[in-house]
This record gives C-alpha cells, structure tokens and sequence, in this order.
C-alpha cells in the first residue's frame, strides 16, 4: 500500500513540473532570413525556445517525429497561427515579429510548449 501511494505522489510532482514549472533550456537565437529546425518528438519542441529580432524575418520549420494525436498542430495563439503538422513532413511558417515579448507556441492541448522571444535589437 505504501509503495502505490509513493509512486502516486511521484506520478502526481511530475505531473506537476511538467505542466506547470518546467521551463525551457537554452534557446537558438535566429538571424534574419534564417530557417530554424523545431523537432517536435517526445512530448517537447526541440528547441524550445527560439530568439528574433523585432522586424527581422525568420522562417520556423517543424518536423514532427511524434505520433501522439497533440502534436498533429502548432498553434501560437497571440499571433493567430495555427498549422497542421504531418507525421515526417516539414511545415514551414515564416515570421516577421511586430511585437517585443514572449509569444508561445503549443500543441493544441497545451502540451507541448515553446516560446518565440521578440527582442529589439
């Protein structure tokens, strides 16, 4: 009985940080005209957080290698993007950002996160 209440606690803290204080690591800093590559495998994008520049395009490509039913989409919700994701097919989005900030970016469940990082510079 101890050992199911344990391992319930442990499901429970994953739970936890995986929704809700899992931050992303070091990110890729994106040169105008450049094409970054987000793998979305695994529960996560790859990278996971992207840098641009305030008025500088850039182009995201995603690749999903994950079957799971949530990665079938990206969406960023502040900039109004939402695109389908094949299994094994590049999808590109291209970007000029008009705003500095943290734009997310997510599977339709809220799942799988990243952020796009507007600076001005």
């Amino acid at each position: 009985m101890i050992v199911i209440n344990l391992t319930g606690l442990l499901l429970i803290a994953f739970i936890i940080w995986w929704f809700w204080l899992y931050r992303p690591s070091a990110g890729v800093a994106a040169t105008p005209g450049q094409i970054i590559e987000i793998r979305v495998k695994d529960g996560v994008y790859e990278p996971s957080l992207i840098e641009a520049s305030l008025g500088k395009g850039i182009s995201l490509r995603f690749i999903r290698e994950d079957a799971a039913a949530c990665a079938e989409q990206v969406l960023f919700p502040d900039l109004g993007i939402r695109k389908e994701l094949p299994l094994g097919k590049p999808v590109i989005i291209r970007l000029v950002p008009d705003q500095v900030g943290d734009f997310t970016f997510q599977c339709q469940m809220g799942m799988y996160r990243g952020t796009l990082r507007v600076l001005n510079q």
